[in-house]
């Protein structure tokens, strides 16, 4: 069987990793202030001196600068790299 993924639209945006990054999301500072997502500075995955730690319904995930955090269609949070994100998303025109 094959399936065709539903058009949906999220919002996201590219974590640069950057403390003065002005187009972070409310949603996010939201998830920083709640502990749903927190910044790392040190352990064997942190790239350019930061990681990224989101719990997520699949548990605890990563993201590096540079990844995509998504917003999903119930609120729910998620790293998406790159390539994936270019491959799966394209831009919504407001």
């Amino acid at each position: 069987m094959k399936f065709r993924k539903k058009p949906v639209v999220i919002e996201a945006f590219c974590w640069t990793g950057d403390e003065h990054q002005i187009e972070d999301p409310e949603w996010i500072i939201d998830a920083l202030k709640s502990a749903k997502v927190t910044i790392h500075t040190d352990g064997p995955y942190v790239k350019n001196g930061l990681s990224m730690h989101i719990s997520t319904l699949e548990g605890d995930m990563m993201a590096i600068p540079g990844d995509w955090i998504i917003k999903g269609v119930k609120g729910e949070l998620y790293p998406c790299k790159p390539d994936i994100f270019d491959a799966t998303y394209e831009k919504v025109e407001d």
